[in-house]
C-alpha cells in the first residue's frame, strides 16, 4: 500500500488533535512510497487507538442549542397558529366528551391508547421484513387486546356489568367473565406466546424477538401507565380532568414563555426548552391548580364518583330493598349514563372560611375567604405537574433523538402524534391515582362505603343472602336483647 503511512498519520492526527509538537507546528508529513522503508515501531511505545466518536455527538457539539430556540425561529408565528388551531379543536372535542360522562371519557381514553400503540408499533416496523412474516403484525394487536382486558378488568371490576347488560343471561355472562378474568387473560397471553413460537422463521429470529420485546415494552411503559387514567375517571371526573388540565396548562405556558422570553437552554434532549419557559410554566400551573380546584370542586358533575350502577328494573331491584334503601343507594351510586349527577359532596368539597387580615379586609371590603380543602390537594398535583411531569416529555425527546425522528406521528397538525401529546399525561395519571388512593380516600368505614363494597363485589344472589342473614340477626336482637 503506497499511501498506507499517510492515511495512518491522518487518522492519528484526526483522533488526537492536541498531540502537536510545539517546536515544529508547520511540519509537513511526506507520504511514504514503496521504495521508502518505514521505520519500525518501537515495541515499548505501542500505538493507542481511540474510539471514534458517534455522528450524533459530533452534531451536538457543532450545533449549539441557541440556534434551536423559539425566539430565533423565523417561522414561529406560523407554527404557533397551526398549534393553536389544532389545540382549539382538541379542547372542544374533549369538552363535549367530558359533558357526556364517565363512560364516554373512558372510551376516549381507549381510542387515544389505540392511536398511541399504533404509532409506537410502526416505529420499529420494517416493511420488507413484515412481507416475509404474514400475520405477524396481528400478533402485536393480540397482546394489546389481552393487556387491555387484564388491566381494565382489574380496574373497573363490576362497574360496567349492569351498564352493558339488559337481561339476566348477559348479566350472568359478564359476571362470569369478571370472576374468571385473570384466567381468561392468562390463557390469551399463553395463546399469543405459542403463536409467536410457531411463527419463528429462519434468518428472521433477531427481528422477531426484537419486535416481541418492543411490543411488551410498549404495553408496560405506555399502556399500563395510561390505563391509570380510567381508574381516576370513575373516582370522579375531577380526579381525571384536573391533572390532565394541569399538564395542558403547563405545556401551553411553557410554550408561550419560551416563545417570547426564552433565552437560556434548559436541557440538551429538548433544544427548544428554556429555563424561562420552565419557570414561567411552573408558576402558572400552580396558580391554575388553585383556581381550577375551586371551580371544578363546586360542580357535582365533576366530584361525584361512578362506583356502581343501579338499574331501576325488577331484575336488579331486589324485593328486599324498600324505597328508603333505594334512595340511600341512589344518593351516591349513580348509573353510568349521561344524566346529570347529584350526590352529597364529601368534606373535601365543602368550603372552609378563613378570616383575612384587617388591612386586607379594609382594602377589599371582604372579611373572610372561602377555600375548598381539595384546593390544597390541587396544589400538590400542580407542583408535580410543573416539576416532575415534564421529564416524561424529556424522556420522549431523548427516545426520538435515539431513533432520529422528529415526532412519533403526524395525526395532529402542529403537535405530531398522539404519543407526543400524551408523554407527560402518562406520568401524571399514575401520580394522580397513587396520590388519590394514598392521601384522599378515607379508610374509615361508613354506611355508604360498606354499601358500595357490597354492590361492587357481591352478585344479586349474594346480596339477597346477606340481606336475609342481616334480617335474622336484627330479629334475634329485637326479641333477645343483649344485657
Amino acid at each position: 500500500m503506497p499511501f498506507g503511512g499517510y492515511f495512518e498519520e491522518l487518522a492519528d492526527k484526526r483522533e488526537m488533535p492536541h498531540d502537536r509538537s510545539p517546536a515544529s507546528p508547520l511540519t509537513l508529513r511526506v507520504p511514504s512510497s514503496p521504495l521508502t522503508p518505514r521505520a519500525p515501531s518501537s515495541p515499548s511505545t505501542p500505538r493507542v487507538r481511540n474510539r471514534r466518536r458517534s455522528a450524533e455527538a459530533l452534531a451536538e457539539t457543532s450545533r449549539p442549542n441557541e440556534s434551536h430556540l423559539l425566539v430565533h425561529d423565523r417561522d414561529k408565528y406560523h407554527s404557533m397558529l397551526i398549534r393553536a388551531y389544532s389545540s382549539l379543536w382538541m379542547v372542544a372535542a374533549a369538552s363535549v366528551v367530558v359533558y357526556l360522562g364517565h363512560l364516554y371519557i373512558w372510551a376516549m381514553v381507549v381510542i387515544i391508547q389505540i392511536f398511541m400503540v399504533q404509532e409506537l408499533f410502526n416505529l420499529c416496523r420494517q416493511a420488507h421484513e413484515d412481507k416475509r412474516l404474514p400475520g405477524f403484525r396481528l400478533l402485536n394487536w393480540h397482546f394489546f387486546v389481552t393487556a387491555m382486558l387484564f388491566v381494565y378488568g382489574r380496574i373497573l371490576n363490576r362497574q360496567l356489568v349492569n351498564t352493558v347488560s339488559s337481561d339476566k343471561v348477559s348479566y350472568k355472562l359478564l359476571s362470569g367473565i369478571i370472576k374468571y378474568q385473570m384466567v381468561i387473560c392468562y390463557f390469551l397471553y399463553i395463546a399469543g406466546f405459542v403463536w409467536f413460537i410457531l411463527t419463528l422463521k429462519k434468518k428472521m429470529y433477531k427481528y422477531q424477538f426484537s419486535q416481541y420485546a418492543w411490543t411488551h415494552m410498549i404495553l408496560i411503559v405506555v399502556f399500563i401507565q395510561s390505563s391509570f387514567t380510567a381508574a381516576n375517571i370513575f373516582e370522579g371526573i375531577f380526579w381525571f380532568l384536573l391533572p390532565a388540565a394541569l399538564i395542558v396548562v403547563n405545556d401551553v405556558a411553557a410554550y408561550i414563555f419560551g416563545f417570547f422570553f426564552g433565552r437560556t437552554p434548559l436541557i440538551k434532549l429538548s433544544p427548544k426548552k428554556t429555563w424561562e419557559g420552565f419557570i414561567g410554566a411552573s408558576v402558572t400551573t400552580l396558580i391554575a391548580a388553585f383556581v381550577l380546584g375551586n371551580l371544578m370542586g363546586r360542580s357535582q358533575w365533576m366530584t361525584c364518583p361512578r362506583k356502581v350502577i343501579f338499574v331501576q328494573e325488577k331484575l336488579y331491584n331486589p324485593p328486599f330493598l324498600n324505597e328508603m334503601h333505594i334512595q340511600l343507594i341512589s344518593r351516591n351510586l349513580q348509573d353510568l349514563s349521561t344524566g346529570w349527577l347529584r350526590c352529597d359532596p364529601g368534606p373535601l368539597f365543602k368550603p372552609e372560611y378563613y378570616p383575612l387580615p384587617q388591612s386586607v379586609s379594609q382594602l377589599f371590603h371582604v372579611q373572610e375567604i372561602a377555600i375548598l380543602p381539595v384546593q390544597w390537594h390541587a396544589l400538590c398535583l400542580g407542583l408535580f405537574a410543573s416539576i416532575i411531569a415534564p421529564f416524561g416529555g424529556f424522556f420522549a425527546s431523548g427516545f426520538k433523538r435515539a431513533l432520529k425522528i422528529k415526532d412519533f406521528g403526524d395525526s395532529i397538525p402542529g403537535h405530531g402524534g398522539f404519543t407526543d401529546r400524551m408523554d407527560c399525561q402518562m406520568v401524571m395519571a399514575v401520580f394522580a391515582y397513587i396520590y388519590h388512593q394514598s392521601f384522599v380516600v378515607l379508610e374509615e368505614l361508613s354506611v355508604d362505603r360498606v354499601l358500595d363494597q357490597i354492590l361492587s363485589n357481591l352478585s344479586y344472589e349474594e346480596q339477597e343472602s346477606l340481606y336475609t342473614r342481616l334480617g335474622q340477626i336484627f330479629h334475634e336482637r329485637q326479641f333477645n336483647p343483649q344485657p
